[in-house]
């Protein structure tokens, strides 16, 4: 029996426009970043958001990151995030090899997603004294681990607090064409004030090249070095640049997410009450039991555990209709 796969849209195929780039810029050209497609994407990607970008690509989202708030955090400061933050859970303690010590300072929140008081809860109880760890930056990710969209006043209120308190603002958008699908809105506002963003490509039909967005110029000087430094220089970077154009153009990026939204959205229809959390992206988190996962599994899906009592669906950018269909009418009868 051939299994429909919701483990992750990592699972998913490479589109083929992503390999046709790459062919395409199978070519002599300058090494590392110097090559004429790496040179671009600084435009491509400040006409998308409306102002002045500077744009590095790496390989994982992981060293997207930590790279970009590598810029913006002392080894000795913090960084605040949501205690079920992809930082915080799924890096393997990345964040603090690249940051050098710096700590994640964890704050709580409906749907994996931080607000202003959740944050003030987490950075007004430091005293300003060497002895405690001050807070540099804040992270937030768009769409959260629990695949919610934060709204642009959301967004707004979080840097409106981070400019207060003069801390660095970082997106985690591995899900970000995800959030801008769901949402409706420019890619401008789905991103909101952020000093740097972690555009995320490899899930939403990349194959091994995510980009860092640096909206502060000064902060992507600070992180070309430390990408070298980190082992990301790759030295045929045009390859991995000619993803992230190939992605971008006429917006294949967003038409991936909606079709992987489309797909959630199908299933979504058929769990009813059996949703932990409301879906705004292309993840279900749905009860069932364990007997009840092995009946879904005996019928070929393919997905994964989420604790003792409930299971993580994820679509994709090629999830197949019918394959979407059969598994909401697998869950309705359950």
């Amino acid at each position: 029996m051939s299994q429909a796969l919701f483990l992750s849209d990592n699972a998913a195929r490479v589109h083929p426009s992503v390999w046709e780039a790459m062919q395409a810029a199978d070519a002599p050209d300058s090494p590392y970043d110097g090559d004429a497609v790496s040179a671009a994407l600084d435009e491509k990607f400040s006409a998308l958001f409306g102002r002045e970008c500077a744009a590095l690509w790496v390989a994982t989202g992981t060293a997207a990151n930590c790279l970009a708030l590598a810029t913006m955090v002392q080894p000795h400061g913090g960084v605040v995030c949501h205690e079920e933050a992809h930082i915080e859970v799924d890096e393997g303690g990345a964040p603090g090899f690249y940051l050098h010590g710096a700590k994640l300072l964890l704050g709580q929140g409906e749907g994996a997603k931080l607000t202003p008081d959740a944050i003030r809860a987490v950075i007004d109880p430091i005293r300003d004294d060497v002895h405690q760890v001050q807070a540099h930056a804040i992270s937030i990710t768009q769409a959260s681990e629990y695949g919610r969209s934060y709204r642009p006043d959301e967004l707004a209120q979080i840097s409106a607090l981070a400019r207060e308190r003069g801390l660095g603002l970082h997106m985690d958008g591995a899900r970000f064409g995800n959030a801008a699908a769901f949402l409706g809105h420019p890619a401008a506002e789905v991103a909101g004030d952020v000093d740097a963003l972690s555009f995320g490509f490899v899930k939403n039909g990349g194959m091994s090249a995510e980009a860092i967005v640096f909206f502060d110029g000064s902060l992507a000087d600070v992180a070309r070095y430390r990408r070298k430094r980190a082992g990301h220089l790759q030295s045929k970077g045009r390859y991995l640049a000619a993803q992230i154009h190939a992605m971008l153009e006429g917006d294949l990026w967003l038409a991936n997410a909606r079709a992987a939204n489309d797909a959630a959205q199908e299933i979504a229809g058929a769990c009813s009450d059996r949703l932990m959390h409301p879906v705004e992206a292309n993840e279900l988190f749905v009860n069932c039991t364990a007997a009840e996962r092995e009946v879904l599994r005996a019928q070929g899906f393919a997905f994964y555990d989420w604790g003792d009592d409930a299971a993580r669906f994820v679509t994709a950018w090629n999830t197949r209709e019918e394959d979407a269909r059969a598994l909401a009418t697998a869950i309705a009868a359950l």
